[in-house]
């Protein structure tokens, strides 16, 4: 038996989508990918940064955030490693803008692809910690941080499938391939500048 509310699961759920709404290096990748790849590789890409994102809220809910105050320096490795991780993708996609596009896909834009950028960002960790905080007892029971984990798990699956089926659609992909130099250079130095803002904000 559950000892949360239907209501504080509801709140949780408003609160997490509109912070996913919110523009970060998984929605600028995911669409760059739809746009590139097409739905099926990007739905694979999509249910890969969904899983990974989700992955934080399953640390919060062990205690991560417990370890960022007793270790601080955890927290800044943490950051720096992530950023850097970001920098390095954004580099990458801003080098090969101008390559065709690879047949067969791209194997860095799959779905282990996918988990490895999502957690190379750890601040969805402490969004997760002070939401989790904010509309639940400090005190969970097992069961309560499976639905609570369950229930954010299913609200980054639906987003990210969402988003890679609405740029993947053809009208949309074809406006990608005419100015695919471009797009790519924007999405490549938008995750960049995240990842340096990841390191210098720390």
């Amino acid at each position: 038996m559950l000892n949360i509310t239907l209501d504080q699961l509801a709140l949780f759920v408003a609160t997490l989508t509109a912070a996913i709404l919110s523009p970060g290096p998984g929605v600028i990748a995911v669409s760059q990918g739809a746009f590139s790849l097409g739905r099926r590789s990007a739905l694979a890409y999509g249910w890969g940064l969904a899983l990974g994102a989700s992955f934080w809220c399953l640390f919060a809910l062990l205690g991560l955030t417990a370890l960022f105050r007793v270790a601080p320096w955890t927290l800044i490795a943490m950051k720096v490693a992530g950023g850097t991780y970001l920098i390095h993708i954004g580099l990458k996609m801003w080098r090969h803008a101008a390559d065709p596009l690879p047949e067969g896909g791209n194997p860095g834009m799959g779905f282990a692809g996918g988990i490895a950028l999502n957690m190379s960002n750890p601040k969805p960790a402490l969004f997760y910690s002070a939401v989790l905080l904010s509309i639940f007892p400090a005190i969970l029971a097992p069961m309560d941080k499976g639905a609570i984990y369950l229930t954010a798990l299913s609200v980054e699956l639906f987003f990210y499938t969402a988003l890679a089926l609405l740029m993947a659609l053809p009208v949309l992909r074809k406006r990608y391939h005419a100015a695919k130099f471009w797009i790519d250079r924007g999405a490549g130095l938008a995750i960049a500048a995240l990842g340096a803002s990841l390191i210098l904000r720390h």
